[in-house]
């Protein structure tokens, strides 16, 4: 059985575009606790500036947004050849495991440490190991629901927009689908997920929200735009593997999907 699956291409692509879906999405979620300032990251002084009121704004970003233009690749790849479907079964898929993750990540900082534990760092600047480690693997409940219910809307806003686009413009304009449904998806998902974790959890004020959301969302326009070569290059790729025939057959039915 094992060797049919490994004989056919189409099986083959989707488990490798799925593992780099998930893994890239499950890390991004857990290395997000962590905010960086880009501009200190590229060696510049940081760029102030007032947005809706709310002043002293910088580029100063989750660490996630590190990984998550992968998983804008991979959307739009395992959409252009697997259809609305595919995306969507990955989507709840991922939706499940980082919620598995962070339920297992809850149960192992709540187990009682070693009696040595807590100190095991001191000499290296971290007096308690236990509270080092429920810091950084145990991001706060608004702010977990507020990552994967904006991630579920903004997946399956992206390949229903990428559907309509190449419904429309055929095999052309790759460019159009990939980067415009990005575009329009990643707005929801970066308003929703800084409203569910600070209007809600923590009370911001609308305008905050609207910043700190559009801040985030300006990066990740950017990157939407900058990362467009890589999606071409993806599709080579997958083309020469797959051969033209069996490429076109599956882009056929994803379409009709």
């Amino acid at each position: 059985m094992i060797h049919q699956i490994l004989k056919d291409k189409s099986t083959v692509l989707y488990i490798i575009l799925a593992g780099v879906f998930i893994t890239n999405a499950l890390v991004a979620e857990f290395i997000g606790g962590k905010i960086f300032s880009l501009e200190h990251t590229l060696g510049i002084d940081p760029i102030t500036f007032s947005l809706f009121g709310e002043t002293g704004l910088s580029f100063n970003l989750t660490a996630g947004v590190l990984l998550w233009p992968v998983v804008f690749i991979m959307t739009d790849i395992i959409n252009e050849y697997y259809g609305v479907r595919g995306v969507r079964f990955l989507s709840y898929l991922t939706v499940a495991l980082i919620s598995f993750s962070f339920i297992a990540a809850y149960g192992a900082i709540h187990l009682a440490p070693a009696d040595w534990w807590p100190g095991v760092n001191a000499d290296k600047g971290i007096p308690d190991t236990q509270v080092a480690y429920a810091q950084i693997f145990g991001q706060g409940m608004w702010i977990i629901m507020g990552s994967i219910v904006a991630f579920l809307i903004g997946q399956i806003l992206d390949v229903t927009i990428f559907h309509k686009i190449k419904l429309i413009t055929g095999e052309k304009k790759i460019w159009l689908r990939a980067t415009g449904s990005t575009l329009v998806s990643q707005l929801i998902d970066s308003l929703i997920v800084i409203f569910i974790a600070f209007k809600i959890g923590q009370g911001w004020s609308f305008p905050k929200v609207l910043a700190i959301a559009l801040v985030g969302y300006s990066y990740k326009f950017l990157i939407a735009i900058v990362i467009t070569p890589v999606i071409y290059f993806v599709h080579f790729a997958i083309e020469k593997y797959l051969g033209a025939d069996l490429a076109s057959e599956m882009k056929k039915s994803a379409i009709e999907s």
